[in-house]
């Protein structure tokens, strides 16, 4: 059976970039989507001549039957040994005294909750204590970490540094069990994440700011998850990789 690469979120924006990456790399791909089905089937259409195999699973990270759904699709066609955990969600930028409680529980149930449930899916099934063939796990944390995002989006930048601490310890946990799992951090990168902060130029509008001098793309990104998921990387491991052009 072919390996099994699973991103979540990965119909759009920098998990969309590392889905086509891997397809092109002639990879099995699962790729989970929230809710936008029609969004998700034209980009199914659009990358159908890259190669490889996709197969879309609706679902929401924040839900642990969704996700255990999600693998067990995955290992249906495979053996799981690539997981990157793209999916996540942002509100619209505000100040921590204008949140409500409804904001916050979302935030962490989408960027802690739903990525710590599919990380230990991928250690279940790719363990080799546990019978898999060991593999490597890419969470995606943001530059946003440490800078805090004072008055736009603190309870983002506070899950993110969630992602950073649950990836080294993971990472320390799982290294004799064939596992890797390592971080990227990705600055201002133009992707519709702004959009749903209500900023959809922000990566332009503070590109002074990137010593740069522009924002990043999704594939930039892209380039560096899939180095993590390769051979290429065998001996990384509870990284923290910054991808923000200096900032």
């Amino acid at each position: 059976m072919s390996d099994v690469a699973v991103v979540t979120g990965g119909t759009r924006g920098i998990g969309a970039s590392v889905v086509r990456r891997l397809l092109s790399d002639g990879a099995t791909v699962v790729a989970t989507y929230v809710q936008n089905q029609e969004a998700a089937e034209a980009f199914a259409a659009e990358v159908g001549s890259l190669g490889g195999s996709l197969h879309l699973v609706q679902g929401d990270v924040a839900l642990e039957a969704d996700v255990v759904a999600a693998f067990a699709t995955a290992a249906a066609q495979g053996s799981i040994t690539m997981v990157v955990n793209n999916a996540g969600l942002i509100f619209p930028i505000s100040r921590l005294e204008d949140f409500d409680a409804a904001r916050i529980e979302r935030t962490v149930a989408v960027n802690v909750t739903g990525l710590l449930l599919c990380c230990r899916e991928a250690v279940r099934h790719m363990s080799t204590d546990k019978g898999g063939s060991g593999g490597s796990i890419v969470n995606v944390s943001s530059r946003a970490a440490s800078f805090g995002s004072p008055g736009e989006f603190v309870d983002y930048a506070a899950t993110k540094g969630a992602v950073d601490t649950a990836t080294i310890g993971l990472a320390v946990e799982v290294a004799r069990q064939g596992i890797r799992v390592n971080a990227v951090r990705p600055g201002l990168i133009d992707t519709e994440l702004h959009g749903d902060a209500g900023f959809p130029d922000r990566a332009f509008a503070l590109a002074d700011k990137i010593p740069m001098g522009r924002p990043g793309t999704a594939d930039e990104v892209a380039a560096s998850i899939v180095w993590l998921l390769s051979n290429e990387s065998s001996y990384v491991t509870g990284s923290l990789m910054d991808i923000g052009g200096g900032r």
